[in-house]
């Protein structure tokens, strides 16, 4: 199946989402090509070559460093045209989440955002995403779409090495400026940890924490792991640390390899957002938090009690 893989970067390395659907190409022997929007254009396109890619659709602009919708979906566009590919493959970042349904409306196609199956069989792409918080899962029919545009969900799907390769850069064009957008301020975060969509390792709390200043355990319990801290709503609403941080419903949909739930009771739009996660450890000193019906392994305590002893254990099995 011709396949369009839209790569995504932060700074000068290549994000893991991306990587695992390069790999996923390169191990079913798609005929694919990737879009690659960054400054870094070359320096990140010699990392992608190596799974099989034999067409790179970039653009260095300037421009290109910060997400603007018009930019963004008219160099994808674009490059959609010239390759004309049978699907679209893409992380389910918070970016791909607002371009795709604008190119999905505009190439007539259908999309399918966080899955978290894919799979070749026959010639064509076997796709599922999860429903009602992990319950239950969907196999998606993209019946007459042009295009079947897949977002996945990082850590989904292993990674291969890459090999020697040498992709050809297809140069896109910087649009006009429509006016439509304008972006006047971007404001970074500090932490240089993996955003909480990318991470392997996530470790959360909730009001179970008790104030903003007790999350400094479970910073040193993330430092330790090479995790990302992340919190419940509640904790967020309360101002205790910011949206960014927030995982659920209506935060970040995160898929770790293993997901530390600490104070944590469970609440649906908290499940929904976490349910994807390999590996769930709840700690919490209420035995009936539904937290402890979706994890894979539970310690019923105080976290106060439970976390200083991980941590120094933690930190004896990795020394």
């Amino acid at each position: 199946m011709k396949t369009l893989v839209f790569v995504e970067a932060h700074g000068d390395k290549i994000k893991r989402g991306s990587l695992e659907l390069l790999s996923f190409c390169k191990q079913n022997n798609l005929e694919a090509a990737a879009v690659l929007l960054s400054p870094q254009l070359k320096n990140l396109a010699a990392q992608i070559s190596g799974y099989g890619v034999k067409e790179i659709f970039g653009c260095d602009d300037a421009k290109t460093e910060n997400y603007n919708p018009e930019n963004y979906g008219a160099l994808v566009g674009e490059a959609i045209k010239k390759f004309s590919p049978q699907a679209l493959l893409a992380s389910a970042s918070t970016l791909s989440k607002d371009l795709f349904p604008r190119l999905g409306a505009r190439f007539d196609s259908g999309v399918a955002s966080d899955c978290t199956l894919l799979e070749c069989k026959g010639g064509d792409f076997e796709v599922r995403k999860p429903l009602y918080a992990g319950k239950c899962s969907a196999k998606v029919n993209f019946g007459t779409s042009k295009i079947k545009i897949v977002l996945m969900r990082p850590n989904q799907l292993p990674i291969v090495p890459a090999e020697a390769g040498t992709g050809s850069i297809q140069n896109l064009e910087m649009p006009a400026p429509s006016g439509k957008t304008t972006l006047k301020e971007v404001v970074k975060g500090s932490s240089e940890k993996a955003d909480l969509t990318e991470a392997a390792i996530i470790v959360s709390g909730g009001r179970g924490m008790k104030g903003p200043e007790h999350f400094e355990l479970l910073n040193k319990l993330a430092d330790v792991l090479g995790a990302t801290v992340g919190a419940s709503r509640a904790v967020a609403d309360a101002g205790w640390v910011p949206h960014s941080m927030q995982v659920g419903q209506t935060g970040k949909t995160v898929a770790p390899n293993l997901y530390i739930a600490c104070g944590i009771s469970g609440a649906i739009q908290h499940l929904a957002g976490m349910s994807g996660s390999r590996v769930i450890v709840a700690i919490n000193k209420d035995a009936e938090a539904p937290i402890f019906q979706k994890s894979t392994y539970g310690v019923v305590g105080d976290v106060f009690e439970v976390v200083p002893p991980l941590v120094e254990e933690f930190k004896k099995a990795l020394s």
